[in-house]
C-alpha cells in the first residue's frame, strides 16, 4: 500500500504540479488513512469497501476533526483511488459514492486571458525545441488536454488542416476536440520545421519528441511550464493543469454551454465540470459590479 501511495504522490508532483505545502497535506492525510487500514488488518487497497471508508470518516470525527478537515482527508483518498483505477492498480473505488460536504473548499487557480497570452508569448519560435514547447502549450490551452493526454499524442491524432485533435483520455475513452487557429499554426510550424530538425534520421509515431526521438515526459513538460511562467513574471504556481482549468473557465466566460465544455474536457460526469461554473459566476459578478450603472 505504501508503494502505491508513493506512486500517487509522485503523480501529484509531476502531473498536477502540487506545491510543497499541498503535497505535505496529501501525504499526511494518506498516511493516517493507511494507518487506520493497518489497524483494522487491511493490507490491500483493493480490499477496502465503502463501509470501511465510512468507518474511517467516523474515526476522524471522533478524533475531533472539523467537517472541512474531514472533507480534505476524503478528497485526498478519493484522488488516490481515482489514480489507482486509471492506472488499473485496483478494481473498485470505495469512495466513489461518498459525497464530500460543502465546506467552502478552494477552487482551482485560473489564469486571466492576459496571463495566458504572456505565457504563450515566451518561447522563441525560431528554435526547434521552442517550436515544440510553443505547440505543446498552445494545444494544451487550445484543447484543454490533460498533460498525460498531451504527451501521448501520436502524429495520426492531429488533423492540422481541420484544426482537430483526437484524444484518448481516462479509461481510453476517445474524444475529438478542436484546438483553434493559434494552436494550429504553432503545430504546423513544429511539424514542418522543428520536428524534422530534431528527428534527423530517427523515426517516432509521437507528435512531441525529446532527445533521440523519445516522447516528451510529464516531468520535462512541467519543468518547461515552470520556467516559462518565471520568464513571464507570473508570481504564483503555474502548472500544466492550470492551462486546462483556464481553458474551461475562459470558454464558459465566453458563453459556451456546460455540456460542450464537459465533452471537450472528457469528463464522464457533468458535476466534475460544474466547478468551473462557480468560477464563472464570480467573474460575471465582478463584470456586473464594474460595468452596470446601478451595481
Amino acid at each position: 500500500m505504501d508503494d502505491l501511495t508513493q506512486q500517487y504522490l509522485d503523480y501529484l508532483i509531476i502531473e498536477k504540479g502540487l506545491s510543497k505545502n499541498s503535497l505535505v497535506s496529501y501525504s499526511a492525510d494518506l498516511a493516517q488513512y493507511l494507518t487506520f487500514l493497518e489497524k483494522n488488518k487491511i493490507s490491500d487497497l483493493d480490499d477496502v469497501d465503502t463501509a470501511v471508508v465510512l468507518a474511517w470518516m467516523v474515526h476522524l470525527s471522533r478524533k475531533g476533526l472539523s467537517g472541512k478537515s474531514r472533507a480534505r482527508h476524503l478528497i485526498s483518498v478519493r484522488g488516490l483511488y481515482r489514480y489507482l483505477i486509471s492506472e488499473k492498480k485496483v478494481s473498485t473505488n470505495p469512495v466513489k459514492h461518498i459525497d464530500i460536504p460543502k465546506t467552502g473548499l478552494s477552487l482551482p487557480k485560473i489564469m486571466t486571458v492576459k496571463e495566458v497570452e504572456a505565457l504563450l508569448a515566451v518561447p522563441d519560435t525560431r528554435k526547434p525545441r521552442e517550436m515544440r514547447n510553443s505547440a505543446m502549450m498552445e494545444i494544451m490551452y487550445g484543447a484543454g488536454l490533460r498533460v498525460s493526454e498531451l504527451i501521448r499524442l501520436q502524429l495520426q491524432d492531429v488533423n492540422s488542416s481541420a484544426g482537430f485533435v483526437r484524444v484518448f483520455g481516462k479509461g481510453s475513452k476517445e474524444r475529438i476536440v478542436p484546438f483553434g487557429s493559434k494552436a494550429r499554426a504553432a503545430t504546423m510550424d513544429w511539424l514542418e520545421q522543428g520536428r524534422p530538425f530534431l528527428m534527423k534520421n530517427l523515426s517516432s509515431s509521437y507528435l512531441f519528441v525529446a532527445r533521440a526521438g523519445k516522447p516528451m515526459t510529464r516531468q520535462s513538460f512541467w519543468k518547461i511550464i515552470k520556467k516559462y511562467a518565471g520568464m513571464a513574471n507570473l508570481s504564483y504556481n503555474i502548472t500544466p493543469h492550470t492551462l486546462r482549468h483556464s481553458f474551461a473557465t475562459h470558454l464558459l466566460e465566453g458563453g459556451a454551454d456546460l455540456r460542450s465544455v464537459q465533452t471537450m474536457l472528457g469528463h464522464s460526469d457533468i458535476s466534475t465540470t460544474q466547478i468551473y461554473t462557480h468560477i464563472s459566476k464570480d467573474y460575471l459578478a465582478r463584470m456586473h459590479q464594474k460595468y452596470h450603472p446601478r451595481s
